[in-house]
């Protein structure tokens, strides 16, 4: 797939940290001309240095207006992956009603305010473009603690239907990631302990935790016309976590 999507511009939400760091650069290199938009201006600048031809943006994405303008002033892309994301771990109990909004603010709405965005100049000039959504496992098995991620979660499934269903007609496709637990930085040190991890892992057939690149590997492929009959969907990225 080398240069495989030369000429395309796609926007990366999330995109200098994590999953969407990693897609970002992958994209990169196959050609694309990417955009990295974060709220993380020092990771963003440091992107920038390490990799000039990659362009970045900086954007409070639980801002509704704010990042609406951002976007809008970015352009038209043919592409589009919302990989920005918010968890902060309560149980149903404790979760405050802050919490639950940052969650859903970050984790639906930018999804909803960046893809009509997107969508709109899509159609406009007539672009049959690829959107996909990171959602988890966690919007399709119950997960202690993670209250108000799964319920977002659950809401982009939801949500990734619906914009199928309505985009699909202007030969946009759009489509979900659910992934397991990801050894990003953050999911290495989140799953240190070894009996937490052992206990997530017995649930796993393949006994491990999925690797950055596996994600990125499912998303490039959403993205690229390899997917071109696949819509609607929610890609489990799990080694077999939801069959169980």
């Amino acid at each position: 797939m080398v240069n495989y999507f030369d000429g395309k511009r796609i926007l990366v939400t999330g995109g200098c940290s994590g999953i969407g760091r990693e897609t970002v650069l992958e994209l990169w290199r196959l050609g694309a001309n990417v955009v990295a938009l974060s709220q993380q201006p020092d990771n963003l600048e440091l992107l920038n240095k390490q990799y000039p031809t990659i362009a970045t943006a900086c954007v409070d994405l639980s801002d509704w207006e704010k990042t609406k303008q951002a976007v809008d002033s970015l352009g038209i892309f043919h592409g589009l992956v919302n990989c920005a994301g918010f968890i902060k771990t309560e149980s149903f109990l404790e979760c405050s009603s802050e919490n639950f909004d940052c969650t859903m603010n970050v984790n639906v709405k930018a999804i909803l305010n960046v893809s009509q965005n997107v969508a709109r100049k899509m159609i406009e000039h007539g672009i049959k473009g690829s959107i996909v959504n990171i959602s988890s496992q966690a919007s399709k098995a119950a997960l202690k603690d993670h209250v108000a991620y799964a319920a977002s979660k659950g809401a982009v499934d939801s949500m990734t239907q619906v914009m199928a269903l309505e985009l699909g007609p202007h030969g946009i496709r759009v489509n979900a990631i659910n992934p397991t637990v990801v050894m990003t930085e953050l999911g290495r040190r989140a799953w240190a302990d070894p009996e937490k991890a052992q206990t997530m892992l017995s649930k796993i057939p393949l006994g491990r935790f999925a690797e950055i690149n596996e994600v990125v590997n499912a998303i490039t492929f959403l993205l690229s016309d390899k997917s071109s009959m696949i819509n609607g969907v929610q890609l489990p990225v799990d080694g077999g976590f939801l069959a169980t």
